[in-house]
């Protein structure tokens, strides 16, 4: 009785991995990933007075574009922004050439080619109510519209 057990296990075992060798139990192609598609939001930082992209922002970049492959980007916003270093005029354009930046970056990386959404806020609200300055305004915002296709 115990050889006739063990036989039957021996069997059943095989039957088992033959249909999953034959692709009865893979269920790989009814299970989309979809956990990016919703609206995210990157932030890309810069040292004072500068619009080039470091290394790790580029690498968030093309980490995020892959993952939005199998979505339906409908736009991106990029929105440069400045710190209150400098004098107005000097950190909107320096806002506008960050955001430039980021969105020859955003391409290059290949990300989906929805609709681009430039602004720059310049140096506006980088400085607190209470006269601070908000250093961490040098930065670029990335707001993308995705949902599962």
């Amino acid at each position: 009785m115990m050889r006739f057990r063990i036989a039957a296990a021996a069997v059943a075992a095989l039957v088992v991995s033959g249909c999953g060798a034959n692709g009865l139990w893979d269920r790989s192609g009814l299970i989309a990933d979809t956990a990016g598609c919703t609206e995210q939001r990157l932030d890309i930082y810069f040292d004072e007075g500068q619009a080039r992209i470091a290394r790790p922002a580029q690498e968030l970049i093309a980490l995020t574009g892959e993952r939005l492959q199998g979505c339906r980007v409908e736009g991106v916003d990029v929105i440069g922004l400045a710190s209150s270093t400098g004098d107005s005029a000097s950190n909107q354009t320096l806002s506008e050439q960050r955001a430039r930046a980021v969105a020859d970056a955003l391409i290059e990386a290949g990300w989906p080619s929805p609709t681009f959404t430039l602004s720059a806020g310049g140096d506006a609200g980088a400085t607190t109510d209470g006269g601070l300055s908000e250093p961490l305004r040098r930065r670029t915002e990335i707001v993308v519209h995705a949902r599962p296709q």
